[in-house]
């Protein structure tokens, strides 16, 4: 029962996430051009949509805080790779978007990859808590790549800073998941004040902000087809490094049925690029008000 609730709370977390990336990228676009740094985000602020998108992300952590207590962090970041699925139905049944069947093709190339990576991979085992020896070089690595990425976003054409904000953002995200882990692990276990004794519940704090910051310049800078395929799969892909990193987490059945989930993964990776490219455009017409009515 515990596996199927892990699953269940990390698709709804995936669900919610699509919401708050759609809301919030349409309501970024909308922006006037020349809103930049606080004029923009005073914008955002007294913007509904943006709210509504904020009050989805809320939604999404909660969610993926309760599939990491339940389950494993290397099959609860793949499985948020739906999160693009999900903006596609969304774009369809909310905002009336038309989409093509080549988009329906790649949603369904996803899935299925997804499917067959988890299956076939089954990732087992794992502990609740990671050494402190184990925790400094994962960080360092993950840190230290987030913020080349950031620093190289500085510069160049708008796709070029949206893919790499869009990449620095899900390896904050997975960094933030394996806090996320840690913490209610150590809540569940110890309770509240053990919870607040932990440096991992001030690693979500902070990850939570640049996570949030970087992938509000993803959004900002470059079309939706860029910056989220990047993230959707940059997250999942260093949450497995981290979960065998840290937690303990590793891959059964042998090396057919790994190579398999390998393939399944890939699959997923190239449905993911493919919807990305297929999928309708969430941004704001400019003579769009900030909502999907």
């Amino acid at each position: 029962m515990t596996p199927m609730l892990s699953v269940l709370f990390a698709f709804a977390s995936a669900f919610a996430n699509a919401l708050n990336v759609v809301t919030q990228h349409m309501a970024s676009t909308a922006a006037p051009a020349q809103d930049k740094g606080w004029r923009l985000a005073r914008y955002l602020i007294r913007n509904p949509l943006w709210l509504f998108g904020v009050a989805a992300m809320v939604g999404a952590f909660v969610f993926q805080a309760l599939a990491l207590y339940f389950g494993r962090l290397s099959v609860v970041q793949s499985i948020l790779v739906t999160e693009l699925v999900f903006s596609l139905v969304i774009g369809r049944l909310w905002l009336r978007r038309e989409v093509v069947p080549a988009a329906w093709a790649s949603a369904g190339v996803t899935s299925a990859g997804l499917a067959v990576f988890l299956v076939m991979s089954e990732p087992q085992g794992g502990h609740s808590e990671a050494t402190a020896q184990a925790w400094l070089p994962a960080l360092l690595t993950t840190g230290g790549a987030a913020a080349v990425c950031a620093v190289l976003a500085g510069r160049g054409s708008p796709m070029r800073r949206a893919a790499l904000y869009a990449t620095a953002s899900g390896i904050v995200w997975a960094a933030l998941a394996s806090f996320m882990k840690s913490v209610t692990d150590t809540l569940a276990a110890h309770g509240i004040p053990a919870v607040f004794a932990s440096w991992a519940v001030y690693g979500v704090v902070i990850a939570g902000i640049a996570g949030t910051l970087l992938t509000q310049a993803a959004l900002h800078y470059g079309p939706l087809a860029i910056s989220q395929p990047f993230m959707v799969i940059v997250n999942p892909l260093v949450s497995i490094i981290l979960g065998v990193w840290l937690f303990g987490e590793h891959f059964t059945g042998g090396a057919t049925k790994i190579a398999i989930g390998a393939l399944g993964f890939a699959a997923m990776v190239i449905g993911v690029v493919f919807l990305a490219r297929t999928a309708p455009s969430f941004a704001a017409a400019p003579t769009e008000s900030a909502s999907p009515a």
